[in-house]
């Protein structure tokens, strides 16, 4: 299904279907249509909301973990949702979801990271992209998945673009830094919702190392790995994904109140 992008008062995003929220949160070079399974799965039995995250054109002063959940903070007090949702977040999204989870407690009924970081990753927001060298940019793509077909040429060519734009580079670089100094260890006790994590098993970017100890923090997780499968699971292994996490929502779910 072709993601419909909607727009108000500044504020991209998709909103798909009705029930109960999931709100998907994007990584670094990540996109809407990163979730698109995702959505054409669950868009019948869920309001499906994906904000467009304002990572290659916030002001420099905002570029970081805190900004971007302030900006998540924005976007839902803009379409007025009041009820807890779950909070789906993939390599920097689940970063984001887990800050926002902290801060927010009350507004999270569940959380799911596949790929988080928050407590180690190994990418190429790190240090200065390439620009102009187009093989290198294949290289680091394919590099976030088990099988490099998954790596198309449009994926390739979008992130291509990107890392011809300066100002679109520092704000990466920026970014990134700022969630390599924003170590979670410490905090991650304090998570208390029900918790999945969905693991690629050849995940090179946050290995399975990462899944065990974000396993161990956070009390009471569940934590699945996916075999032959890298960095974005709901993108390489959508239906593995999708099975998992129909599971934990049906076991999860509060039961609707008797009249």
């Amino acid at each position: 299904m072709a993601l419909q992008i909607k727009e108000q008062n500044g504020f991209q995003y998709v909103d798909e279907g009705s029930g109960d929220v999931l709100l998907l949160l994007h990584g670094l070079f990540g996109a809407l249509s990163n979730w698109q399974d995702v959505v054409a799965e669950f868009s019948s039995r869920y309001r499906v909301l994906i904000p467009l995250l304002p990572i290659y054109d916030m002001p420099l002063t905002k570029a970081g973990i805190s900004g971007l959940v302030g900006f998540v903070e924005d976007f839902v007090a803009e379409i007025g949702l009041v009820e807890a949702c779950t909070v789906l977040g993939n390599s920097l999204g689940g970063h984001i979801a887990l800050v926002y989870t902290l801060r927010n407690p009350r507004r999270v009924a569940r959380l799911v990271l596949t790929g988080s970081s928050g407590l180690f990753e190994d990418s190429m927001g790190g240090s200065f992209p390439k620009r102009g060298n187009y093989a290198y940019v294949e290289e680091r793509v394919a590099y976030t998945f088990y099988d490099p077909a998954v790596a198309t040429r449009e994926l390739v060519d979008e992130v291509f673009s990107v890392t011809n734009s300066n100002a679109k580079c520092l704000r990466i670089i920026t970014i990134a830094r700022s969630a390599q100094r924003h170590n979670l260890a410490k905090e991650l006790g304090n998570i208390k919702v029900p918790t999945l994590l969905v693991w690629g098993l050849n995940d090179t970017i946050t290995p399975p190392v990462v899944a065990h100890e974000f396993n161990r923090l956070i009390r009471g997780s569940e934590l699945c790995f996916l075999d032959q499968c890298g960095h974005a699971p709901m993108m390489e292994r959508p239906h593995e994904f999708n099975r998992l996490l129909q599971r934990f929502l049906q076991r999860t779910a509060v039961p609707a109140e008797q009249p």
